[in-house]
């Protein structure tokens, strides 16, 4: 009696976890990431010139920017793209399921292992960078000293009473509580140490107040001791947002219910609103968020350098004098050399004033930057050097070994 051959048994089924596995850790999804990636560099690199950085920035990498259209001297390319941050975040789960929990595992892959962990420790460091940093500048003049950076984007609302000529009871508002208050929202901000709260509406990023008299609200504004607000138009929007000028209506609720009138608070306002209960006098102000630094910056000398013929500058170079504590430091920042210290890094930004004649007084221009995961982009390419240099080595003596046992056989 013959005995038929057992079939083969047929494959399993992958299940839709083991299918969607597969397809976020395969090197068809890291090969699309790194392509979009390239094209949104490529088309973002051309945008920034008519747009500014900082725009074009948030255009393409905001974790806010979803999707979006490029745009090439003024006119949209009809080419629908994934934000930048969303594809860095795709890649960045592509790389750890594939590139280590997927990967193969032994000594002769460590090097791959060690060079894909540092590609990752990159795009989280980016990731903290976007959420987390803060950037400013601290404009100081050669000989005078200053210990506070001012916040390129964000505007504060500052509620402050006066005793004896100096702000007292300070409460600030931060950007990020006022800055969804469009239209007809409002919000009460309660400040238990004054006695009234504030209540804010209409905030507006780019706009100044206009008079009523010399020109009618065009959008039904809300006309506030003979003003309103107006928007800049789109065009301006262009420009670097740091030249963005925020503003917003505001109202003082007093603690027995009565109501003040509405004011305007804004940016370009060279002075705050002042508010008097009784014989205690306060002050309303909206202006670019202060940062009081741990020490102190002295700027002792500032030198520049220009190419021959021309007023571009080749070099700038402050000699600063850091004050702690009672203790002194002499720092030298120049391009591409910045001071870090205390968790911050100044970075040589610009200078003034323009069109300084020889001996004229010169003040310096330092951009402040606060980011938590400010080195670790060079500590992400220390590993990436390291994985590939144990790749190298593994492979250079596998070969020396190949080799040692054909001459042994022959």
């Amino acid at each position: 009696m013959e005995v038929s051959p057992k079939s083969p048994a047929s494959p399993k089924a992958r299940s839709l976890s083991g299918k969607v596995f597969d397809v976020l850790s395969g090197f068809g999804l890291a090969t699309v990431t790194l392509l979009l990636l390239g094209l949104l560099t490529w088309f973002a690199t051309l945008e920034q010139i008519d747009n500014g950085l900082y725009q074009t920035l948030t255009k393409y990498f905001s974790w806010k920017s979803a999707f979006l259209l490029p745009e090439i001297n003024g006119k949209v390319v009809p080419l629908p793209l994934p934000g930048g941050y969303w594809v860095c975040a795709v890649l960045l789960v592509n790389l750890i399921l594939g590139g280590v929990i997927r990967m193969r595992k032994g000594w002769g892959h460590a090097g791959n292992l060690i060079s894909h962990c540092g590609i990752i420790l990159m795009l989280i460091g980016g990731g903290v960078a976007h959420h987390f940093s803060e950037r400013g500048n601290m404009a100081v003049g050669q000989g005078a000293s200053s210990n506070v950076a001012e916040d390129y984007f964000e505007y504060v609302v500052e509620v402050a009473e006066i005793k004896e000529g100096k702000p007292q009871n300070v409460h600030v508002i931060r950007g990020k509580e006022i800055e969804d208050l469009e239209g007809g929202k409002l919000r009460t901000y309660r400040l238990p140490d004054l006695p009234f709260d504030l209540q804010l509406t209409g905030y507006l990023n780019n706009a100044v107040p206009v008079s009523a008299n010399e020109r009618a609200p065009d959008r039904q504004q809300l006309v506030a001791d003979g003003y309103f607000l107006m928007e800049k138009p789109k065009e301006e929007k262009a420009e670097e947002a740091e030249k963005f000028s925020a503003a917003c209506y505001a109202r003082v609720l007093n603690r027995d219910g009565t109501k003040s009138a509405p004011f305007i608070l804004a940016g370009a306002s060279f002075h705050p609103f002042t508010y008097r209960q009784g014989d205690r006098v306060f002050i309303v102000d909206m202006h670019k968020r202060l940062w009081v630094m741990p020490f102190t910056l002295k700027l002792d000398q500032f030198t520049a350098a220009f190419h021959p013929g021309t007023m571009r500058p080749s070099k700038f170079v402050s000699k600063v004098t850091r004050v702690e504590n009672g203790g002194e430091a002499k720092v030298t920042i120049q391009m591409n050399e910045p001071m870090r210290y205390e968790g911050f890094t100044f970075y040589q930004a610009s200078y003034g004033p323009p069109g300084a004649a020889p001996g004229d007084k010169m003040y310096s221009v330092f951009e402040v930057v606060k980011n938590p995961a400010d080195k670790w982009p060079e500590y992400s390419l220390w590993i990436v050097a390291a994985g590939m240099a144990i790749t190298f080595l593994i492979k250079l003596g596998s070969f020396l070994a190949a080799g040692s046992r054909k001459k042994r056989h022959v």
